[in-house]
């Protein structure tokens, strides 16, 4: 029997709800159930896909090629299990979901209202998860009061009603702020957050109380008088010291075992959370540190790199390690007066990511000339590889016009726009006048190793399988020119027609890839990329 755990947030965005969602996730894993997480997002975008990094922070990338939320790499990352497409869902789909149904004739000539016919298909949405874990832990985006949240709330209180209590819970994260001058938490903002809540007729069972002080007992005896639930349901969310932590935190605070407590499920084994002590005591107690320079066009918020900042520190935990990442704004190098060697001299890796436009990418090839030239482990991701493919022919392979189509009309196109590839043995077709939304090579896709190369060292197997989120492509006609000037295409697509991995075999660690190796590291799994990445740093940073 599938029981339900919604998760909602109340007055202020940012308190953690995707981080809390899948922790809890975590936790009730440790306890030995199944769990599968989902995302319900209000804006009206059908997917991230097209929305500004710097408003929504990365786009997250599922196997089966979904552009998702962010939340669903937490939930992936904590508990190891893979988000699908169906795990994320927002108002644009839902309202082009019914409006289809609307113009086929689905209804029947009713009119079409947010309820019922928004609010059913919200919990259709929800009720496709039945029987696919013990536990479905759903969250709702946005707080309680935005305009855009009011279906998702109706939808889940009705939900709630269908299924019964024995099958539905609700938790609610808050906010209690200190105020320093009164040198007190307050609590009146969580009561007017969680009465918001009862207005819409959901009783929250559990509230997980954010606070940079410890909550008392008085406190938290307050909160649940006034919020009509036992004080022990009241659970303190302190900040911590990496996010890891967190499920050790709420389990300390008996957050596990409240929620199985609610569901009448036996709790007094305690569970095994040995591998969160483990990575937990790596991240506090590393050996080193090392720098890694990630020089990209976003990086004024970090969420726009969010899976990659995990996935480096995944691999200086393996390398017990603290890696210090170094933000470095590729536009900077522009200008001819810029010290690129002030920038970078020091730094023990550098890594270009992912990203879109022309703004900064010549920034992003001296940067890469810097890491070639001076021997600094190297690692491109999507559009990291493009620009190392784009500096070799420039500066070694004589191909002083070499460009990518994305930055416009070019003499010598060495990157252009995808029209086909193959996508499980279908040919898969864009045209330039495409929509930008959902019509990229996504999701996972497989390639081909070259024995003997240093990818091929490093993954230990001839095949593996990526993420992939691009929609401009390596010229593989210039594979020749491009190997006779050092850079060697180590993987391929399966038809041998899309690059998928370069690296210099004359360099320390100098690896360019097409996919996006960070979506798929975890704490307790580290993707061996990274882990070899910060390895190279390591040796790097005893040379400096």
């Amino acid at each position: 029997m599938t029981r339900y755990i919604f998760i909602t947030g109340g007055v202020v965005s940012s308190l953690g709800k995707g981080l809390g969602s899948a922790a809890l996730g975590a936790l009730l894993q440790a306890r030995g159930y199944s769990v599968r997480l989902c995302k319900l997002d209000p804006y009206l975008n059908v997917d991230p896909g097209t929305m500004s990094p710097f408003q929504h922070g990365e786009v997250y990338v599922t196997d089966d090629g979904a552009e998702a939320d962010l939340d669903l790499g937490h939930y992936e990352r904590f508990t190891g299990r893979p988000a699908v497409k169906g795990d994320n869902i927002t108002t644009g789909r839902i309202y082009t979901e019914v409006l289809s149904r609307e113009r086929r004739g689905d209804y029947l000539g009713a009119t079409i209202q947010v309820i019922p016919h928004i609010t059913d298909q919200i919990k259709d949405f929800i009720r496709e998860k039945d029987g696919s874990a013990d536990f479905v832990l759903c969250e709702i985006g946005g707080t309680v009061g935005d305009i855009e949240s009011l279906p998702f709330l109706e939808a889940i209180r009705q939900f709630g009603n269908e299924v019964g209590r024995e099958r539905s819970a609700y938790m609610h994260v808050t906010l209690l702020p200190y105020i320093a001058a009164a040198g007190e938490l307050k609590t009146k903002p969580t009561q007017h957050s969680v009465k918001e809540m009862m207005s819409y007729g959901i009783q929250p069972d559990i509230l997980l109380c954010r606070a940079e002080r410890e909550i008392d007992d008085s406190e938290r005896y307050k909160i649940g008088l006034f919020c009509n639930i036992p004080d022990k349901n009241v659970i303190p969310a302190l900040d911590v010291s990496t996010i890891y932590e967190v499920p050790l935190s709420y389990h300390a605070e008996g957050l596990d075992t409240q929620v199985l407590k609610r569901f009448n499920l036996p709790h007094d084994e305690e569970p095994d959370l040995s591998v969160w002590e483990n990575i937990v005591q790596r991240i506090k107690a590393p050996e080193s540190v090392v720098e890694i320079a990630v020089v990209g066009k976003y990086t004024n918020l970090a969420d726009s790199y969010k899976s990659l900042n995990e996935a480096l520190a995944h691999g200086g935990i393996a390398n017990n390690v603290k890696v210090k990442i170094k933000f470095i704004e590729s536009s900077v190098f522009d200008s001819a007066d810029s010290d690129i060697v002030a920038a970078l001299g020091d730094v023990h890796g550098i890594l270009v990511p992912g990203g879109f436009g022309a703004r900064g990418a010549e920034g992003k090839i001296k940067a890469i000339k810097f890491a070639r030239e001076r021997k600094i482990p190297y690692f491109g991701i999507c559009f990291g590889m493009q620009m190392a493919v784009l500096e070799t022919s420039r500066n070694l392979a004589g191909l002083e016009k070499a460009n990518s189509t994305e930055f416009g009309p070019c003499e010598l196109p060495m990157v252009g726009l995808m029209t086909e590839w193959d996508k499980n043995g279908e040919k898969v077709e864009r045209a330039e006048n495409t929509d930008l939304g959902g019509t990229m090579r996504l999701g996972a896709y497989d390639a081909k190793l070259n024995a003997g190369s240093k990818v091929h060292e490093i993954y230990g197997a001839d095949v593996i399988s990526e993420r992939h989120r691009h929609r401009y492509e390596v010229n593989v006609h210039y594979q020749e020119e491009l190997e006779a000037a050092g850079l060697v295409f180590s993987g391929l697509s399966p038809d041998g027609k899309l690059p998928e991995i370069v690296e210099r075999p004359d360099h320390p660690w100098f690896v360019a890839v097409q996919f996006h190796p960070e979506l798929k590291s975890k704490p307790f799994d580290p993707h061996p990329l990274f882990v070899s990445f910060v390895g190279a740093a390591i040796k790097q940073s005893r040379l400096v």
